[in-house]
C-alpha cells in the first residue's frame, strides 16, 4: 500500500508519557507536545497533570476505548486540514493495552504518515529485569476480568514456549497467580511492582515462592512467566508418542500434531498421517 512520507501532508504522532517518573519522557516527546495543535488523551485530566508539570498548553480531547469509533474522524478531520496531533494516553506507549489502535488503523488507510515515538513502555523493563529468557516472548497484556474466561485464556497459553508477559491489578494478582500455578504448574515467574514508581520493586522465584507474599504487597504488577518446556525428549521419543504426550497434558489433537510438526520441523499433514496411521494399528 503507498504511504505519505513523514514529509508529506500532515502527522499523527504516538506520543508515550511516564509511567510514574516525570524524568523519563524523552526531550523529542516534549517537543512534539509542544508543536502539535492538538492532543487527544485517554484521560484529559491525567494528561493535564502531565502538561501543567512541564509547562505546554495545548487544547486536550478525550479518547478512549469507550469513544474511539466516533472520535477517529475527529482525528481524520484534523489531519485534513494539515493539522498535526498527537495520540497520549495515561502512562506508557500508546495502544500497548491502551487506545489508539482503531485511529491509526483508520488514518493509515487514508494515507496519513502515523510516526510513533520512542519512550515508556512498562513490560520491556520488567522483562530485562526478570532473570527469564527474554526471547522470544510474547507480551499478553490484560487477561479478562472473568475468572472462568482467565481460564481459558491461560489454558490457551499452557504450551507456549515463549516466556509470556501479562499485566495485572493490583485486587486480582492473588487470584490471577494461583490460577496460573493450577494450569501453569509451578513456572518461574518474576514481579515487577511500580515500575518507575518510588516503591518500585521486583519480586523473583517460582510460583509457590511468591503466593505467601501477595496478601502484603500493593501495586500495578507486571507478571513475566517462563514459557512451557516439554519433558519428553523428541530424540528418544517418536512422533507419535510425542503427540500423545501432549494430549494427556490437555492439549486437543489437531494442536498437538501441529505443535509436534512445528517442533520436528515436519509437515503438519505427514504428522496428522502418522499419527492416525498408528491409531487404526
Amino acid at each position: 500500500m503507498w504511504k505519505k512520507s513523514y514529509d508529506d501532508g500532515a502527522i499523527l504522532y504516538l506520543v508515550p508519557t511516564p509511567i510514574g517518573n516525570m524524568e523519563d519522557i524523552t526531550f523529542r516527546s516534549l517537543k512534539v507536545l509542544k508543536d502539535v495543535e492538538v492532543i487527544f488523551s485517554e484521560d484529559t485530566r491525567v494528561t493535564q497533570n502531565l502538561l501543567n508539570y512541564f509547562e505546554i498548553k495545548k487544547r486536550l480531547i478525550a479518547l478512549h476505548d469507550h469513544n474511539e469509533s466516533i472520535v477517529k474522524e475527529e482525528v481524520l478531520s484534523y489531519l485534513e486540514q494539515g493539522v498535526n496531533v498527537a495520540i497520549v494516553t495515561d502512562r506508557g506507549t500508546p495502544i500497548i493495552s491502551d487506545p489508539g489502535y482503531k485511529t491509526v488503523s483508520y488514518v493509515s488507510k487514508k494515507g496519513y504518515s502515523v510516526v510513533a515515538l520512542p519512550g515508556a513502555c512498562a513490560f520491556v523493563p520488567a522483562l530485562i529485569v526478570s532473570g527469564i529468557n527474554p526471547q522470544p516472548f510474547t507480551f499478553y497484556g490484560f487477561l479478562d476480568s472473568k475468572i472462568e474466561k482467565r481460564k481459558k485464556e491461560l489454558l490457551s497459553l499452557k504450551f507456549v514456549t515463549n516466556t509470556l508477559i501479562f499485566y495485572e491489578a493490583p485486587h486480582r494478582i492473588l487470584q490471577t497467580m494461583k490460577l496460573m500455578l493450577e494450569i501453569f504448574g509451578d513456572r518461574e515467574v518474576s514481579l515487577s511492582r511500580e515500575i518507575t514508581k518510588k516503591f518500585e520493586s521486583v519480586y523473583r522465584g517460582n510460583i509457590t515462592d511468591l503466593l505467601p507474599t501477595l496478601n502484603e504487597i500493593k501495586g500495578e504488577f507486571v507478571i513475566v512467566v517462563s514459557g512451557f518446556e516439554k519433558s519428553i525428549d523428541d530424540r528418544q521419543f517418536g512422533v507419535v508418542e510425542q503427540v500423545e504426550f501432549y494430549i494427556n497434558n490437555g492439549m486437543d489433537k489437531m494442536e498437538a500434531i501441529k505443535v509436534v510438526a512445528r517442533e520436528r520441523e515436519m509437515k503438519k499433514n505427514d504428522v496428522y498421517a502418522m499419527y492416525h496411521q498408528e491409531a487404526r494399528k
